[in-house]
């Protein structure tokens, strides 16, 4: 039997409401808790092993033509591994059609392109700690966009309360004097937030072109298409990349299937849910980027800043709570 292809049509502006048009069945709340948590804790190891990365690379801080060039093999990589690995599972390749240009350029200008540029110069400029509590925003910053700009949802009070909590956890240990590891700076932090509200909008694309399209050939096309364009951009600005070591490539292997997993499945679960019920558990991602910085990267969190630190995700795990319990 000859399968039956939907395509996407954008939402209205009006709330999205959860639709299943392609016939698969939608996800189950514990499914979608533990898939989501799965990509947050990916998305969480990449601080330290970008950074793991430059180092295996020999890509300087202050070549953001390398840092860039780096993006783009990374995010090139990762849409081979979707396109590829949907072509297994389906038996064919999931090839775009005329409609489905638009949303796949405007995704890799956004989600691959206007999002990891800033992210991964900034990264550079910034400990690995504090660009995961910097990151701990992205939930808040996608509810705003996909309530007040998208309008995919409703503002509520509660969520808005939220949102304070979790942008206040934040702010305790990113804007303190002198930061939790290092100072703060804006081609450091400040990119990387940057990079979050680029992420936002994306994510909110993502749940308008995902409803009624195809997530996975979304996901691999954008990152194919953005991953050249920023390793055109890094290579036209005189970006290279330094000794290629089996542990180099090891990890710039590990950083395109983490992207490859995360994207396809977090992409799928917005096609399946509000914003605002799978932005909740992005919250995991500043608790496992700390993590990960002090266990990979040897990053030391002071005795002193530990009860902040702690006070900080607190904050940041009740807003999220507050803002998905209504």
């Amino acid at each position: 039997m000859r399968e039956r292809r939907v395509e996407w049509a954008p939402a209205s502006k009006g709330t999205v409401e959860s639709q299943d048009p392609a016939g698969t069945h939608a996800p189950g709340m514990m499914l979608t808790a533990a898939l989501a948590i799965v990509c947050c804790a990916l998305w969480g190891s990449a601080f330290a092993f970008v950074k793991l990365g430059y180092e295996l690379f020999e890509v300087s801080s202050d070549a953001p033509a390398q840092q860039v060039l780096f993006a783009g093999m990374r995010f090139a990589l990762a849409g081979v591994y979707v396109l590829l690995g949907t072509a297994i599972v389906r038996r064919r390749l999931p090839l775009p059609t005329r409609r489905d240009l638009v949303p796949i350029a405007l995704l890799a200008l956004l989600q691959t392109t206007l999002q990891y540029a800033p992210f991964y110069i900034g990264l550079a400029n910034a400990s690995g700690t504090n660009s995961a509590l910097v990151q701990g925003t992205s939930a808040f910053v996608q509810i705003v966009l996909a309530t007040l700009v998208f309008r995919q949802e409703h503002l509520t009070a509660r969520k808005l309360v939220g949102c304070l909590l979790g942008l206040g956890g934040v702010a305790l240990v990113t804007l303190r004097a002198g930061g939790m590891i290092g100072s703060w700076s804006v081609q450091g932090e400040g990119l990387v937030l940057a990079s979050v509200i680029a992420g936002g909008c994306a994510a909110c694309l993502m749940r308008r072109y995902g409803v009624s399209g195809d997530p996975f050939m979304l996901t691999g096309w954008q990152f194919v298409c953005g991953g050249v364009a920023l390793m055109g951009i890094g290579g036209a600005l005189g970006g290279s990349i330094g000794t290629c070591s089996a542990p180099a490539l090891g990890v710039l292997a590990y950083l395109g299937a983490l992207s490859a997993v995360a994207f396809s499945v977090w992409s799928w679960l917005l096609k399946h849910n509000p914003v605002s019920r799978v932005a909740m558990y992005r919250f995991f991602i500043p608790l496992c980027g700390v993590l990960f910085s002090v266990a990979f990267l040897g990053e030391v969190v002071p005795s002193a800043q530990l009860p902040a630190l702690v006070g900080a995700l607190t904050l940041i795990a009740v807003g999220t709570v507050l803002v998905n319990t209504e």
